[in-house]
């Protein structure tokens, strides 16, 4: 088995307030040195499920008296879980979370180091942990994760360190004699990285990672003694690794199997989404290229005009046209999106879709099932629904019948993101839910509107299920008056493909870098904590980094514009904030929707 491209130290972080790196990387990225007092960095590679093991060459190159390093792993929610490793003969091993800071001491997103309560956590408080007590420079750090069963545990040279007074001392690799770290319940789920995190008085201080690649630490330590490989025969660990837990390799990483181009030739990820642009002729035109027909055609003008943004589906049908930035009813244009093809869709002469004299055009596509549909019963309303599961989309279809508070979306789990429209009758906006809003069972995000996250019970205060999304009767927005009709579009995460969450702003140039597990093709970014645009990129209208120099907005009709300053970059496993403008950066939360051009697994480069 080929052993793909093993995690390293990711140079986009351990940057400084002022802009400088506050870490000096070598031998590959493999090799981080402390330059800076209070500094972290992250790896490259990201899970959320399965076993995991790194170890990290704790080697302080003389410095080792001031040097202390925490290690282990940080995830999405911007904070970390770490270890923490004293110096020879100084105060005992302590665990806990404690913010992870994308910049040094920024003190505004509350960015120094911190031991919470016991609450925060399940796990040792800060009892002496003598057995994982790094003594000496050139000590092996051992980090292991279950993401599936929630636990971290944490060794030096050879030993698992146990957690409480109750866990018993392990040996060699026998992690499972280890009661563990666990994981707190509203941290599980979350997408987890290697993470370490310098502190001490003096520069000099380097930890080196070997997450498969190379035993011997960049030539400081003699190879181990067990040049071992995971339980899938990749990687050289200096130590065992535990029986089922794996190297942090890109051959390792998750990849639906639905989507997997090693396991199918016509739906890997390429075949769901894609985005595609023409320029208008006002005429006729069949536009080709998305490589699959499609479900959802979300259309916007890029230039030459201001048009609204419009989206057409299979389940409702050619020429029906939604506008995502407006309130309005559905409206029927003759002459705009007039068929769906095998390979795009077909057009006709409407401006807002094709015009002449050069005007510029995009198209944001997904498939759903053909358009054909089935009905669903799983909520108290039926619905009208054809799903993409592998894909992780849905497009549902529903009638209010003046008391039922459910539809069924067909995803096979629970949605991440969708948006819900009235298509009929009154004018009404579009209402949706995100897996990142602030709160899951009230909060809502408005697609048609700049508005930040708001707060009602539109969901009767319960958050979307495995089966279906809640919907409060005689709330017009989503279910009233009966007999009215509405649709819904849905997505849900797929590894390696598309990926909804949330990330902190830090109103900084060197903002911060989100792992998606791929390369973006395209990328929507919302603040729920203020009044900001619904701000669109991709990779089909901007070809090189970085991005941002062509963006559309979901909430408004205006063509296509190039802000100033505003720029971020699509990286082969995720996306880095190059700007402090506040649609994308200011010391706020953000949501995000993503979907990938290239999965990080069969991405060859970093």
């Amino acid at each position: 088995m080929a052993s793909g491209n093993f995690c390293t130290w990711n140079s986009l972080t351990g940057i400084k307030d002022d802009g400088s790196s506050g870490i000096t990387f070598a031998n590959g990225n493999t090799s981080a040195t402390m330059t800076h007092n209070g500094i972290s960095c992250l790896g490259t590679h990201g899970i959320n499920s399965g076993k995991w093991y790194y170890e990290i060459n704790y080697h302080a190159d003389g410095n080792y008296a001031d040097g202390r390093l925490h290690a282990g792993w940080t995830s999405d929610k911007k904070t970390i879980k770490y270890a923490f490793f004293s110096q020879a003969g100084g105060s005992p091993d302590r665990e806990g979370f404690g913010v992870h800071l994308w910049f040094y001491r920024n003190n505004s997103q509350g960015g120094k180091i911190s031991y919470q309560s016991s609450t925060d956590y399940t796990g040792n408080t800060g009892a002496s942990n003598t057995n994982i007590k790094a003594t000496a420079a050139n000590n092996i750090i051992m980090c292991a994760i279950d993401a599936d069963n929630h636990k971290m545990y944490w060794g030096i040279n050879g030993n698992w360190g146990s957690t409480n007074t109750n866990g018993a001392t392990a040996t060699n690799s026998n992690i499972a004699q280890v009661d563990g770290w666990s994981i707190e319940s509203t941290w599980q789920g979350s997408t987890w990285q290697p993470a370490i995190w310098f502190a001490g008085a003096s520069s000099g201080t380097t930890a080196i990672i070997n997450a498969g690649q190379d035993s011997s630490f960049s030539g400081t330590k003699t190879s181990g003694s067990a040049n071992a490989s995971d339980s899938n025969s990749i990687g050289n660990f200096y130590y065992t690794p535990p029986t089922n837990f794996l190297a942090l390799s890109s051959a390792n990483l998750p990849i639906s199997e639905d989507i997997d181009p090693s396991q199918t030739d016509d739906n890997y990820g390429a075949k769901n989404f894609n985005t595609v642009i023409w320029t208008g002729n006002q005429s006729t035109q069949a536009i080709t290229g998305v490589g699959f027909k499609p479900d959802l055609v979300w259309l916007k003008q890029r230039a030459g005009g201001s048009n609204p943004n419009i989206v057409v589906d299979s389940t409702r049908g050619v020429t029906k046209r939604l506008e995502p930035n407006a309130n309005i009813v559905e409206g029927t244009d003759s002459d705009g999106l007039t068929a769906f093809g095998t390979d795009g869709f077909t057009l006709g002469s409407n401006d807002k879709y094709n015009y002449g004299n050069g005007w510029t055009y995009v198209a944001w596509c997904w498939k759903a099932n053909g358009g054909t549909t089935s009905s669903n019963t799983d909520g108290a309303l039926t619905s009208t629904v054809q799903a993409n599961q592998a894909a992780g989309f849905s497009i549902s279809k529903y009638t209010c019948n003046g008391s039922g508070e459910s539809f069924g979306h067909g995803l096979g789990a629970a949605p991440d993101f969708f948006q819900i429209k009235k298509i009929d009758n009154q004018a009404r906006n579009w209402m949706g839910w995100h897996t990142g809003l602030t709160t899951a069972t009230t909060g809502y995000i408005q697609l048609n509107s700049n508005a930040g996250e708001g707060n009602d019970n539109l969901w009767t205060t319960q958050a979307p299920s495995n089966t279906v999304i809640h919907v409060k009767s005689n709330t017009t927005e989503v279910n009233n008056p009966s007999g009215d009709s509405y649709i819904c579009y849905a997505w849900r995460s797929i590894p390696g493909y598309s990926r909804f969450g949330k990330y902190e702003g830090n109103a900084d140039n060197n903002g911060t870098f989100v792992y998606l597990g791929f390369r973006p093709r395209m990328v929507c970014i919302k603040s729920i904590d203020s009044s900001q645009a619904w701000i669109v990129c991709d990779t089909a209208r901007e070809t090189f980094n970085p991005l941002g120099e062509k963006v559309l907005q979901w909430n408004t009709n205006d063509a296509e514009y190039d802000p100033s300053g505003f720029n971020f970059d699509a990286l082969s496993n995720g996306f880095k904030i190059r700007s402090s403008d506040t649609n994308i950066n200011a010391a706020q939360t953000y949501i995000y929707m993503a979907w990938a051009d290239v999965s990080f697994k069969y991405n060859q480069t970093f």
